[in-house]
């Protein structure tokens, strides 16, 4: 607990540089921060040492909501406005993005090459599991649990279970029988009822 303190002083300390710092947040040593001025976080927000937050375009942002939990080792890039929703939990461990390199130019570098930006969006109270990579073009509706090591890419509906690589729903909250049912891997629901 006393780490902590610490931890609220180097907020304390970078809230100048951010878009924006809600109290009472506060953030573990990072290990690299890209563009403060273009990363948003909100109130009572914790994020654990060893983050690396890069914006890498002007008019890209992060917007970290309120409440959210972010493990060690987390590691964030933006190409244009990613958003982790409120009430959020992220493991350790865990890359969240917006940009794929192109890759299609065989006579060039995959660095020398443009890249392309999809938007990425976290829900509302979430769960994010252990070594979860979250690649550019993934929208998680509110409440989705993601598996550990978990690879997602697409678009996945509010309330549902999220494993493997590739990711796929496993489970969803059937709001009809107030209950979670399996799925089949597009998210229909078996009928096991």
């Amino acid at each position: 607990m006393f780490f902590k303190i610490f931890w609220i002083l180097r907020a304390i300390l970078y809230k100048p540089f951010f878009g924006s710092f809600g109290f009472p947040s506060y953030i573990g040593k990072p290990v690299f921060i890209q563009n403060f001025h273009r990363i948003f976080i909100a109130k009572r927000v914790r994020i654990f040492p060893y983050s690396r937050m890069e914006v890498i375009y002007p008019t890209a942002s992060i917007v970290i909501e309120s409440n959210v939990s972010i493990g060690q080792n987390f590691h964030i890039i933006s190409g244009s406005e990613l958003i982790i929703g409120k009430n959020t939990t992220i493991s350790a461990n865990v890359l969240i993005t917006n940009i794929d390199h192109e890759f299609r130019e065989i006579s060039k570098h995959i660095l020398d090459q443009s890249l392309m930006v999809k938007d990425t969006i976290i829900g509302e109270n979430c769960f994010i599991g252990y070594g979860v990579v979250i690649q550019a073009g993934t929208i998680l509706g509110k409440q989705c649990i993601v598996g550990a090591n978990a690879v997602v890419r697409g678009t996945f509906p509010d309330y549902s279970v999220i494993v493997g690589v590739p990711a796929k729903i496993v489970k969803r909250y059937d709001t009809h029988n107030g209950m979670w049912r399996q799925t089949n891997s597009s998210g229909d629901f078996i009928n096991e009822i």
